[in-house]
């Protein structure tokens, strides 16, 4: 296999082992707390997950699209400007969680104090990315996921969730050191410059609207729910997306590596077959997993989310439908992204407040279950506008002889 088909491998082994690491902390909480604990866990890791892509968008996306002799001097200003802002943000949350009351208060300040270990640790990853040293960046990830699943499974029953989020957070830091040692000879003598990151126009500020109004509006609109109506319905709604995480493995990956080798179709013919057989096979795969979550036998489902399964499972019909067509989604998206970029700000900011809104009003209307089903609907009708968007484009459009549209 040549170097680049090995990078290939490495980056999807890198990201399944990203993505294995949020599903196993998910559910060994979820086994180890009541359901009560479980939603107060819930909160504080939708929190987290918010800061995490806000993170990613704004010092990763624009980090791995640097270029030139640098790159060395772009990494640790990136490792630079995270470890500055998660430090201001995890005081803010200790404020927070001093001003709330209980274990939920509680939970808060332990993800203060552990949020720049965790955020330093996943940074590394577009460190590596943007050396073309995927494979680094898998040999931390792999040990973040031996070291968590050690740290969360000799905890005892019952644990309160700020003691599984002070876990679950240091145990990052042996990933966090072998990553740092990774990176050292590729940043020595190079000098830290914070300022791009605080200049207007930075890139990282186009994509952190993306992922605002795309992914953080439903997960922010989902900690609603805990903070105005129950914390049950996080757990809850949290506790079914977890069983679809292979799902957002192979979502993730298209997104990675879609993008080169459709551009090398040649047009949008070649390109719509293609991604249209793609979204029908992961529509498909959403189908069947679902159906095979929602045959699952309750003892195995205790199993997996523990006294979460009760109220997890009943909202699997919903879940597995809105997989089912995010996969149609994703691949829409993923079309317009190569055929006509500036095509998806306008699609993603419409219909993920739409899908916010849905979810609210499913809730307020029928409870737990119609905000799932909202969500589902949400990313029904995301998905059936970028199709029509993707039919509106010109036969010419990503054309090798037209002239190449700007990245988003």
């Amino acid at each position: 296999m040549s170097r680049r088909g090995l990078a290939a491998v490495a980056s999807v082994l890198d990201q399944a082992a990203s993505s294995a690491t949020n599903i196993l902390v998910l559910v060994l909480a979820a086994r180890l707390s009541s359901a009560a604990g479980f939603a107060d866990f819930s909160m504080v890791y939708v929190t987290f997950s918010v800061l995490l892509g806000l993170n990613m968008a704004y010092v990763g996306q624009s980090l791995v699209l640097a270029k030139g002799e640098q790159l060395g001097a772009e990494c640790r200003s990136a490792m630079g400007f995270t470890a500055a802002a998660s430090t201001a943000v995890g005081a803010l949350l200790l404020l927070a969680g001093l001003a709330l009351a209980g274990a939920t208060g509680t939970a808060f300040l332990a993800l203060g104090l552990v949020l720049p270990l965790v955020l330093l640790q996943d940074g590394l990853r577009y460190c590596f990315s943007a050396l073309r040293a995927p494979e680094r960046a898998l040999a931390a990830d792999a040990l973040r996921l031996v070291c968590v699943v050690a740290a969360l499974a000799v905890q005892p029953e019952g644990a309160s969730a700020g003691r599984l989020v002070l876990a679950w957070g240091l145990s990052a830091l042996p990933a966090l050191g072998l990553g740092l040692w990774l990176l050292r000879p590729y940043v020595r003598g190079a000098r830290a410059d914070l300022r791009p990151y605080l200049r207007r126009g930075h890139l990282g500020q186009r994509f952190v609207v993306e992922f605002a109004v795309g992914n953080g509006s439903s997960q922010l609109a989902v900690l609603g729910l805990g903070v105005f109506a129950t914390p049950l319905a996080v757990g809850a709604l949290r506790g079914a997306t977890t069983l679809f995480g292979p799902l957002n493995v192979l979502f993730n990956s298209a997104n990675a590596f879609g993008p080169p080798v459709l551009g090398r179709l040649g047009g949008k013919r070649a390109t719509v077959r293609a991604t249209a057989v793609l979204g029908l096979v992961l529509a498909a795969v959403g189908a069947g997993w679902a159906a095979a979550l929602y045959l699952l036998p309750d003892r195995l489902g205790r199993e997996l989310l523990g006294d979460t399964w009760a109220d997890a499972s009943a909202l699997l019909p919903a879940t597995g439908a809105q997989y089912a067509v995010m996969g149609l989604g994703t691949c829409a998206l993923l079309t317009l992204r190569v055929l006509a970029p500036k095509a998806t700000l306008s699609l993603q900011v419409v219909f993920s407040l739409l899908s916010v809104g849905l979810l609210l009003g499913g809730y307020a209307v029928w409870g737990v279950a119609g905000a799932a089903w909202g969500l589902a609907a949400g990313s029904a009708l995301k998905a059936l506008a970028a199709w029509w968007r993707v039919t509106r484009l010109p036969a010419t459009a990503g054309s090798r002889d037209t002239e190449p549209v700007p990245a988003a």
